[in-house]
């Protein structure tokens, strides 16, 4: 590597007073590249001022500036239930799980039960340190989160420290961007990325400011115009050269360019995946809020109104789902704001139009009724008149709709004012209340100005009901962006377009739009928004038939798909509940076993999902056939607790049984089995289950030998386990033998719960015993 002989203090200063601006930028660039290592040894111990509010380099006119300028730009405070209770920590993760890299975001804290795998932390001051003594600083990081969950207000927050001095004081030079800020260019070299966001580059002295370690932070990969093709780019180390934005973050990430600077890559999960997991050193994932979070999140929306408080947290506890997503901030403020104004509007309790909402589509109604409550309000009336608030909604959804609708066709969720040009967007329209709670304006670094909905599910809701209107007089597929195909003629014909096409996308980015659009068919959401977005019992005739339609799609696949289960989600949302509800009385009475359709099977599975009691314990221990569970193992994998101890599987269901527990996506931490007479040991695929402290619960052990060979083959294979339970099995005298000596190996069980008679145990005379042994006796 070439060295760079520079002139420190004062005398750096005067050498480099008279250089050009090429040259200064030139001497900028090489540091960042990784030459000019004396200028970096140089600036590791620059002058300092203590009391500097701006940390220990505020001394530099330039690193000052920019520190100042960057908390112009981030602002001054967190949001509302942000960082000072959450983002401090973040979770340590292995690499992307199948459902993080292929499933809409709802359906992947739904699956989750809002949680996830236990994980190490790492707090937000160490989040660019070694791990260890003997690992080295990661240079390309990577922070996911679904949609709302605080990526940028944490990039804002950890920026905010930066320039204070209180976190990342290794780093000399931090660099945030946006991708909403690189969309707006078609080209750019490496170049002009660094003096978008150092603008001081130019200054006299740059050797002085120029960084010992910088970090570049890129927030918002998912927002990119252009997917990133690590195949087909070419390499490219010339930081002068101009090419394809998505080329040259490609060529950083790589490393080709500015090969010392550190990475950091914010993303949703799915974008995430673009990039190959052997270019990151350090993934990890913000955490939703806890229970105590979400609690505090509305206390901070309600602060002087306890009763409205307490209302809004019962909604929210009594309704799993709701409390589900709850855990995702922009979510749980969303819906804050929807049920105070339901609060608010309650004059006659009884009143059936303001019931609270049991779904999806009748929150974000009571949402969109805030929102108009709102343009009323700006306008000088404190109650709009209904013909009023039916105009604002209907051309607010004119307005934004076709926008919303053919952006998540083509995965666009940032619009620029040539966007906004091209679908007939009115921009003076955007200033109003009433937008300004669906979309949100931002100034980008080349002072041009990006849209977004302030939440991913709002752009979902609105394309929804843009469809829904504009099926009255469509005579083509409003999928077809052309606009030019078979004719396609009346509501059901569209509605029927809609779940084919949500059914084959293999991502599921149209699964919460589909909800939305059944839901608008709901008799409450018709009431809620009828005369001001919804015509009075417009397509409720069509109930029936839609509800046929969405069962129609539940084909007899191998497996229960995360689209099936949609389908389940959608019925919901029309309120056509008898499928779910006559499962759920099958699961109660123990007649599960009857009832093997594809339509039962995936009911089976959306229960798994969003009932109270199989959050706890799921129990399938109903004498399942072999192909309903192989058909729902891929759900079974978020289950906290599995019973499945009165059914026999032969050897293909075990072996895929074991494939689902070693996944890394497997959330069960118990699971209960019948031991069939043909296992002498334990199942080989098992054992990888078992060796990472979970335990399985035996059932079925006879009182001869294959029950004493069987358990003392399982003590002995889980070394470590602290807890065991054994329900239902008769364990004879040399059961009871063979237990007592798989205790001598395995001294760490503390305790061990027998539901059935079991003979006293047999103490070893010789060799280290367990204290359970002692205890039995």
């Amino acid at each position: 590597m070439r060295k760079q002989e520079v002139h420190t203090g004062r005398e750096a200063g005067q050498g480099h007073g008279t250089g050009s601006p090429a040259e200064q930028v030139k001497a900028l660039m090489d540091l960042l590249a990784g030459k000019g290592s004396q200028v970096s040894q140089a600036l590791q111990a620059p002058d300092r001022t203590p009391d500097s509010p701006l940390g220990p380099r505020s001394n530099d006119s330039r690193i000052q500036r920019h520190r100042e300028a960057l908390l112009s730009r981030v602002g001054g405070g967190p949001e509302l239930g942000g960082p000072s209770h959450r983002l401090p920590s973040l979770l340590l993760v292995e690499g992307l799980t199948d459902l993080q890299l292929r499933e809409h975001d709802f359906t992947q804290v739904e699956a989750t039960r809002g949680g996830g795998c236990p994980a190490r932390t790492v707090a937000l001051d160490r989040l660019f340190l070694p791990l260890s003594r003997v690992s080295v600083p990661p240079r390309v990081s990577i922070t996911i989160g679904v949609a709302g969950m605080g990526k940028t207000t944490l990039v804002r927050h950890f920026v905010r420290l930066w320039a204070r001095g209180q976190v990342g004081k290794d780093f000399s030079l931090v660099l945030p961007l946006t991708f909403r800020d690189l969309n707006t260019h078609e080209k750019l070299c490496a170049d002009r990325l660094v003096r978008s966001v150092f603008p001081h580059v130019g200054e006299p002295s740059l050797a002085v400011a120029a960084p010992a370690r910088a970090l570049l932070i890129l927030d918002g990969l998912d927002e990119c115009r252009t997917p990133l093709d690590f195949s087909n780019t070419v390499a490219c180390t010339d930081p002068k050269k101009d090419i394809p934005v998505d080329h040259l973050i490609t060529n950083i990430i790589r490393g080709n360019l500015f090969p010392e600077v550190s990475v950091w890559i914010t993303s949703r999960p799915s974008a995430s995946g673009q990039i190959p997991g052997g270019l990151v050193d350090r993934m990890t994932q913000i955490r939703g809020f806890s229970e105590e979070e979400i609690k505090v999140c509305l206390e901070q929306m309600f602060p002087e109104n306890q009763a409205l408080l307490g209302w809004v947290l019962s909604q929210v506890q009594a309704d799993r789902a709701l409390y589900l997503m709850c855990t995702v901030p922009a979510f749980c403020r969303l819906t804050g704001a929807a049920l105070g104004h339901l609060w608010r509007s309650r004059t006659e309790p009884q009143d059936a139009e303001l019931w609270s909402p049991r779904t999806l589509c009748e929150l974000y109604s009571w949402y969109f009724r805030m929102a108009l409550s709102r343009e009323g309000q700006e306008k000088g009336k404190a109650s709009p008149r209904m013909e009023q608030m039916a105009h604002s909604g209907c051309k607010m959804v004119g307005t934004l709709g076709r926008l919303a609708f053919h952006g998540l066709l083509k995965k666009k969720y940032v619009f620029y004012e040539q966007d906004m040009k091209a679908f007939g967007v009115d921009l003076a329209l955007l200033q109003g209340a009433l937008c300004s709670c669906f979309l949100q304006r931002e100034e980008t670094l080349a002072s041009s100005v990006a849209y977004c909905f302030t939440h991913l599910s709002l752009q979902e809701f609105v394309a929804a009901t843009y469809y829904y209107g504009a099926s009255r007089r469509a005579i083509f597929d409003l999928f077809t962006e052309s606009g030019v195909s078979w004719p396609r003629l009346g509501f059901l014909t569209h509605f029927r377009s809609a779940a084919q096409k949500a059914m084959q996308v293999e991502d599921g980015r149209l699964d919460v739009f589909l909800r939305f659009l059944s839901g608008l068919l709901s008799p409450r959401v018709n009431a809620l928004l009828a005369g001001s977005l919804l015509a009075q019992g417009e397509h409720q005739a069509y109930r029936t038939q839609v509800a046929e339609l969405l069962q129609g799609c539940l084909r007899p696949d191998a497996t229960v798909c995360a689209r099936a289960i949609n389908v389940l989600h959608c019925l919901q949302e029309l309120q056509h509940t008898e499928l779910a509800r006559s499962v759920e009385e099958a699961m109660e009475s123990g007649a599960l076993a009857g009832l093997t359709g594809p339509a039962h099977r995936a009911a089976l599975a959306y229960l798994l999902q969003v009932s109270d009691a199989c959050a706890q314990e799921a129990n399938l221990s109903m004498n399942l056939s072999q192909g309903v569970l192989q058909s729902l193992l891929p759900q079974l994998l978020y289950c906290q607790k599995l019973r499945l101890d009165t059914n026999q599987f032969q050897d293909p269901v075990m072996e895929l049984l074991g494939s689902v527990l070693s996944g890394k996506d497997c959330r069960i931490q118990n699971i209960s089995l019948l031991v069939s007479a043909q296992f002498q040991k334990v199942p080989e695929c098992l054992r990888y289950f078992i060796s990472r402290k979970r335990e399985v619960t035996w059932q079925g052990l006879d009182p001869v030998t294959h029950g004493q060979v069987f358990l003392q083959h399982y003590f002995i294979l889980n070394a470590t386990s602290r807890f065991h339970l054994l329900r239902g099995n008769s364990i004879g005298p040399q059961g009871a033998k063979g237990l007592a000596d798989a205790l001598r190996i395995n001294r760490t069980l503390t305790s061990l719960r027998c539901v059935s008679p079991v003979p006293c145990l047999v103490t070893p005379r010789e060799g280290p015993e367990n204290p359970l042994l002692r205890r039995n006796q």
